[in-house]
């Protein structure tokens, strides 16, 4: 999750927040890809989630890291909570999965040198300290109960409003990882046809990564329930939003979408104070009960922009969620699938013609089978498994026209980053599959096997 944003002064207009928005297009040549990817930490003793503090903990892996290879320390009320190094951040989620929130970067061959170095430097800092890390969307094992809680003033909040709201918010927070990508927009017109066709195809990157059966030691009857999870959360803020789909959608649209979320809080000199449901239209009078006569900044809007989580979502740039977090082939493959689709005009024309005529209902019913089937979900007779090879061609396509090379140009494009999903759409079978056939089979039933063969 963000951390709290930084700059901009009261808001005076409510243009403003439009044009928060649209300070963000850039032209063609200054698109970039940021990549982010989320990891549960455990310390290797007794395959027990990180604590903050100790020998073997998320304090420790932060410190070490700073000390070992040049971050920065991020820190709140004087605990560290993050790291900062060239444009990249390493931050904490609720229940301390390590979330790498790479530099904006030109190609994928420059985003899977960034995962790669990423995650030997805390593989050398957690050798050290007793710990290891694995990408799964769902901790598979460990109870609500054994979750840490990071010292962040935002999570305290959070998790105290999570169940007014829905019923499986706290497991959102505290037991899910995920893989996502930021992807730039060029103009209005470009990020709409671009959240459209991010917004549709969801479910074929929740099919494709689905990577989360088991919870509470034992198959859920998933093969994402991290995808369950976001389908019980929160209807105010989650979802597949079909006005986005409506005639005129545009900038304006999205900021009367987040201005009707109820708030989380107000971020002021370094404390996060509790405005949990309250109404940013009333910030903008002057009017909020946390802050009663005061007006808002463009930081408090960029932080409430955060506390909004769609399928994909617009902030300066846009965020495609819909991926659960996993082994290091699909940190690769989940910037290569949305930058194939969406940086080629002729990729993105062709994947809007393939969704453009789905309702709602078939766009939700896709959402809701990716989730529980994978690749053999189907809906209104479109197969999630031939749906993904329709994308992946595309996405190929989209990536050949690039032409973005790499290894001193050895390599003569990116599409080979697409090779883990293409195996998926050949056999059928994603994360989860493996995962299911693994427990029935060689694991009978015994589950802590998952830490030793797919860690990092």
């Amino acid at each position: 999750m963000s951390i709290p944003q930084q700059g901009g002064g009261p808001i005076e207009s409510r243009d403003q927040l439009a044009a928060y928005i649209a300070a963000g297009e850039k032209p063609r040549d200054a698109w970039r890809i940021g990549t982010e990817h989320e990891k549960f930490g455990y310390c290797k003793d007794k395959n027990l989630p990180l604590p903050y503090e100790g020998d073997c903990s998320i304090q420790a892996m932060l410190t070490g890291l700073q000390e070992r290879f040049g971050w920065a320390p991020v820190l709140e009320q004087g605990k560290i909570i993050g790291l900062e190094r060239d444009g990249a951040n390493v931050s904490l989620e609720p229940g301390g999965q390590l979330e790498l929130s790479g530099a904006p970067l030109e190609t994928i061959h420059q985003t899977c040198d960034e995962v790669n170095s990423h995650l030997a430097e805390v593989k050398a800092v957690a050798d050290q300290i007793g710990a290891g890390f694995i990408g799964l969307g769902a901790a598979p094992i460990w109870s609500q109960d054994q979750m840490p809680m990071m010292p962040k003033g935002r999570y305290r909040l959070m998790t105290d409003y999570m169940d007014r709201v829905g019923t499986l918010g706290k497991q959102m927070m505290y037991r899910t990882c995920t893989v996502q990508v930021n992807l730039d927009f060029a103009n209005e017109a470009d990020m709409v046809q671009k959240l459209r066709v991010a917004l549709a195809l969801q479910p074929v990157a929740t099919a494709l990564f689905a990577n989360s059966p088991f919870l509470d030691n034992q198959p859920n009857g998933m093969k994402s329930w991290r995808a369950h999870i976001w389908q019980n959360l929160d209807d105010a803020r989650t979802g597949m939003l079909p006005f986005v789909f409506e005639d005129g959608f545009g900038y304006e649209a999205w900021v009367d979408y987040v201005l009707d979320v109820p708030m989380y809080f107000v971020y002021r000199d370094g404390k996060y104070i509790d405005a949990l449901g309250q109404s940013f239209r009333d910030f903008l009078k002057g009017e909020l009960p946390a802050l009663p006569g005061q007006v808002p900044t463009l930081s408090d809007w960029a932080d409430h922009m955060t506390t909004v989580f769609p399928e994909a979502r617009v902030k300066k740039f846009i965020e495609m969620r819909g991926a659960d977090g996993g082994p290091w082939r699909r940190l690769c493959a989940l910037p290569a699938l949305w930058v194939g689709l969406t940086y080629d005009q002729q990729a993105l024309d062709a994947a809007w013609d393939l969704v453009k005529g789905w309702d709602h209902e078939t766009r939700q019913g896709l959402r809701v089978a990716a989730g529980r089937d994978a690749l053999q979900g189907e809906v209104n007779g479109i197969r999630l498994h031939d749906l993904a090879r329709e994308v992946l061609a595309i996405a190929e396509q989209g990536l050949r026209n690039r032409g973005r090379e790499g290894a001193g140009g050895l390599v003569p494009d990116e599409t080979h980053f697409l090779n883990a999903l293409k195996e998926s759409v050949d056999t059928g079978k994603v994360p989860a599959d493996e995962l299911l056939e693994k427990y029935h089979g060689e694991w009978q039933g015994d589950l802590s096997k998952i830490y030793g063969e797919y860690s990092y």
